[in-house]
């Protein structure tokens, strides 16, 4: 049913995909999770948790989303093969950890970007833009 990447998509997988999304992101996502399950318990339970947060606050689109996964994947396997306790990978401060992890895909530095704006425009409105050094 897939395609070789040179070959032009059939008129059916084009439908499908505009219907259900990406087919190719679709595989990524089953391949990530599998590479999630064969983690040790620990570490696989940093991560649900960690992927809980990235699907309230995280990218949306898939492309985005899945390099981040994939990064986060490749982060947690060197750590579970390094034995890297779970808070050397995080910090003490988890969410912090998980907000500059975002600011390197796309849509967090989109959100980096939208902050600093909304933090910028308080200022000046607050006659504040002065004191920034």
């Amino acid at each position: 049913m897939t395609t070789g990447s040179n070959e032009p998509k059939s008129r059916y997988l084009q439908y499908l995909e505009i219907v259900t999304g990406s087919l190719e992101e679709k595989r990524r996502y089953r391949q990530y999770k599998t590479r999630i399950k064969q983690l040790p318990e620990n570490y696989r339970t940093a991560v649900e948790a960690l992927e809980r947060y990235l699907m309230h606050f995280g990218p949306a689109d898939g492309a985005g989303a899945m390099a981040m996964y994939e990064d986060l994947a490749d982060l947690f396997e060197q750590g579970a093969a390094d034995g890297t306790p779970i808070r050397d990978l995080f910090g003490r401060n988890p969410v912090e950890f998980v907000e500059a992890f975002m600011a390197n895909y796309p849509l967090g530095q989109y959100r980096t970007r939208e902050r600093n704006r909304f933090t910028s425009a308080i200022e000046r409105a607050a006659g504040e833009e002065d004191r920034r050094v």
